[in-house]
């Protein structure tokens, strides 16, 4: 029991000792001068490039796609041809291989008297959904839009 008593009190001079040292070490040392303003590191201007050339939206993306798909149709109903062309063009982008934006891409540079745009947009709508079932329609759009053309250049 002693022998408790005697490593009990030897624990307690050593841990003193331990925080009286430090003590003294810190009151033997000069605290440090706060740091001047000209010897502070000055920020330097971000000049990773990634974030410039990072895209806005990543390039395949299906659900924008059906997004700008259906934001593209509802600018159509509203007769506002420009922003659904812009919509159906960010479908075209963010889904590559898509036809329908093609189709409704078609119909909008028709309603804007854009011949030549509006087939190439029409044609590319069958070449990708060659069995479309309004294929037969398309062609035959894609004829009067050809003959309309034609009669133009005379």
């Amino acid at each position: 029991m002693r022998l408790h008593v005697l490593i009990i009190a030897l624990l307690l001079v050593a841990s003193g000792l331990c925080l009286a040292g430090r003590g003294a070490v810190a009151q033997d040392t000069p605290p440090a001068p706060p740091p001047k303003q000209s010897d502070t590191p000055k920020q330097k201007p971000n000049t990773d490039s990634a974030v410039q050339s990072a895209p806005d939206q990543p390039k395949w993306d299906p659900l924008r796609a059906e997004k700008d798909l259906d934001v593209g149709k509802y600018y159509m109903r509203k007769g506002d041809y420009d922003a659904a062309i812009d919509r159906f063009q960010d479908a075209i982008e963010a889904k590559p291989g898509y036809a329908i934006p093609f189709r409704f891409l078609g119909e909008c540079y028709e309603k804007k008297g854009k011949k030549k745009p509006a087939v190439k947009a029409y044609q590319r709508y069958l070449d990708l959904y060659p069995h479309a079932e309004d294929g037969d329609k398309i062609r035959k759009k894609i004829e009067k839009l050809n003959q309309e053309i034609d009669k133009e250049k005379l």
